[in-house]
């Protein structure tokens, strides 16, 4: 075909080529998509970018196209002065983010392409340097969605590591540990302990076998709309990389790839920073009729035990409230004992509410402090920390999502918000989401309609409504505190088995549950022994993040005398206790006056920040594509 339209001085294309394969021939050019650019600047916030009116809108029905095009066009991003000419790829399809929901989405796409005798292009994104790397959960995981994809996935190799054999639900004092009766949400049976990181690249293996492009490495940095009335989505433009922490073009400066779509889904999982720019656009009312989003920090470290260990328990799954919280924070810890390739393993740690009050909480702090309770002491002796990693977590329930759906799109998984609490899963639950997304998408490609409309209808009459519908209130319950939390999740659950006539909502967002420092006392946390504690550089080590240094902090201040002024002087500084990477630190100046300095290479792309800081201070944006931690064996 026509080889022209590749760049030979394309570092990223030619980086996508080598990692997938995936033009191992020319680039397959439509004949029916055509695309004509207007070059019209505009001063649109999230992009400036030319006004594009291509004819892929015009595609006839039911005749895709399974051909990527490549061509050249220029745009404008924010802050640049300059548009600059970047290359174009088109797809019937993007995804952005390789997480369970967004590869369970491309699957089920190209499903549906070859039950009804069509091609589809779809195209899906990861930051992480590849798929997995950036994933993080227990975890222990449903199987649900996984069969509806592959009837057949018991004979197949999923890695599947421990079956869940024994459930424990624990109720910890500082001293002691006393079991919890049993509710059924809390059942594991059937269920297998799992690295999300490990599912994820299985379930890439199977998408790219049916046809599906997977690009990692690649951050998406902005959305795409068709024109200045941001009424559209239409694409995204990757991170540009080869920029020094001056803002200037190094020599290896290479600008992003504008990928362009029918339909484009997000699935970036737990505030995702495109999807926060998709909420604030006043065109799409994504969370219009919605209560606050509610979210928490889980805080992990993965152990390693020989064969004879005694405490060792293949199988097991814990979990347990009360200590080293307390009673007005929501949050609890979990423990599960597995086999991954025949090493004895043990994920162990601490998820931690961020509507808590006391800003000199640390959840990295608390999970330390966990580990020496007698209860997890007499297991951690004799083992070794391997790993470790954080991410936020997403607990609104079914009254904190969003509208799904908007012209040129749909939100899925994390980043919309399908977490089962009560059940502490959120896998299964994710995976639906991005079937669901993709029937509902597949069905707008064929009617040619701009928006995937029947997406909301369709959620509302599968079994992940059911599920969270029927868990709707046990969250909400726990704003009133861990005693009347418990009792009322108990009557919801056990007599009223989650058919209450009433609904609980959450009606403020988690940083305005911040105190200020002179109402609180400074939690002060033991120094860590270094066998089973540790300091917290120490196990940053073990997370494995790497980013380029000589690039601009991806952590942008809106405004840069509110950390000292505000944060520092009225809240005592909470970024440097909820940070779980040691990013945030107060340093004096040379005139000795504290200032706030960014690690941003230590950043874990948890997003704590973006959601805790108190003045809402702090955006989280993508570094360039590829850094950020590896938790491939988490």
């Amino acid at each position: 075909m026509r080889n022209s339209l590749i760049s030979s001085s394309s570092h990223i294309f030619r980086k996508a080529v080598k990692t997938l394969g995936a033009f191992s021939s020319s680039p397959v050019i439509n004949t029916d998509l055509k695309l004509t650019t207007n070059f019209n600047r505009t001063n649109n916030p999230l992009i400036s970018s030319s006004s594009a009116s291509w004819s892929l809108w015009e595609t006839p029905k039911k005749n895709f196209s399974s051909a990527r095009s490549l061509q050249r066009e220029e745009a404008t991003l924010e802050n640049e002065e300059e548009p600059i000419e970047r290359e174009v790829m088109e797809y019937d399809v993007v995804i952005v983010g390789a997480g369970p929901s967004g590869l369970s989405c491309a699957i089920r796409l190209k499903q549906l392409a070859q039950e009804s005798g069509q091609d589809i292009s779809v195209c899906v994104l990861e930051k992480g340097q590849e798929v997995g790397s950036h994933l993080l959960s227990g975890a222990c995981m449903e199987p649900r969605s996984i069969e509806e994809l592959f009837p057949n996935y018991k004979d197949l190799d999923v890695p599947f590591y421990t079956p869940a054999t024994t459930d424990r639900m624990m109720f910890l004092t500082e001293k002691r540990a006393f079991r919890l009766p049993q509710i059924e949400e809390m059942n594991n049976h059937g269920n297998y302990i799992v690295s999300l990181g490990q599912i994820a690249k299985w379930l890439a293996t199977q998408a790219e076998s049916l046809g599906v492009d997977i690009l990692p490495g690649f951050a998406a940095d902005q959305v795409v709309y068709a024109d200045e009335n941001n009424d559209r989505v239409i694409g995204i433009i990757t991170k540009d990389v080869g920029i020094g922490k001056d803002g200037k073009k190094k020599d290896n400066f290479e600008p992003g790839i504008m990928l362009k779509a029918r339909q484009t889904i997000f699935s970036e999982g737990c505030r995702g920073s495109l999807t926060k720019t998709l909420y604030e656009n006043v065109k799409f009312k994504l969370r219009e009729n919605c209560s606050p989003q509610t979210f928490a920090l889980g805080v992990k470290e993965l152990w390693e035990f020989p064969d004879n260990h005694p405490e060792f328990d293949k199988g097991l799954i814990m979990h347990a409230v009360g200590y080293p919280l307390d009673w007005k924070t929501y949050g609890g810890s979990f423990m599960y004992h597995f086999n991954a390739n025949g090493v004895n393993r043990m994920a162990l740690g601490l998820v931690t509410a961020l509507d808590y009050e006391n800003p000199t909480l640390s959840p990295y702090g608390e999970l330390q402090k966990l580990k020496h309770h007698p209860l997890f002491k007499k297991m951690l002796e004799g083992g070794k920390c391997i790993a470790y990693g954080a991410r936020t977590l997403i607990e609104g329930g079914i009254q904190a999502l969003p509208k799904l759906s908007f012209p040129g799109g749909i939100l899925i998984g994390d980043s919309a918000g399908f977490l089962n609490v009560p059940k502490i899963k959120g896998i299964h639950t994710a995976m639906k989401s991005g079937i669901l997304g993709a029937e509902s998408v597949f069905e707008a490609l064929v009617k040619d309609e701009a928006e995937a409309s029947t997406f909301q209808e369709r959620f509302k009459s599968s079994w992940l409504y059911t599920e969270l519908y029927k868990e709707r209130n046990i969250r909400a319950y726990f704003k009133y505190g861990l005693y009347p939390g418990l009792l009322l999740s108990g009557i919801d659950s056990i007599i009223f088995r989650g058919k209450t006539p009433w609904t609980v909502k959450m009606n403020t967002a988690d940083h305005e549950h911040t105190k200020p420092i002179s109402e609180v006392t400074k939690i002060d946390y033991p120094k860590p022994d270094g066998k089973i504690s540790f300091d917290l550089l120490t196990n940053l080590a073990r997370s494995g993040t790497n980013h380029n240094h000589d690039q601009p902090s991806h952590l942008k201040l809106k405004d840069e005398t509110i950390p000292v002024n505000v944060n520092l002087k009225v809240y005592g500084g909470p970024e440097q206790y909820f940070c779980p990477a040691r990013v945030y630190e107060f340093i004096p100046d040379q005139e000795g006056n504290p200032k706030l300095k960014i690690n941003a290479q230590n950043c874990l792309h948890c997003k704590a920040c973006d959601i805790k800081d108190p003045k809402q201070n702090i955006n989280w944006t993508v570094p360039e594509g590829g850094g950020g931690p590896s938790y491939l064996i988490m």
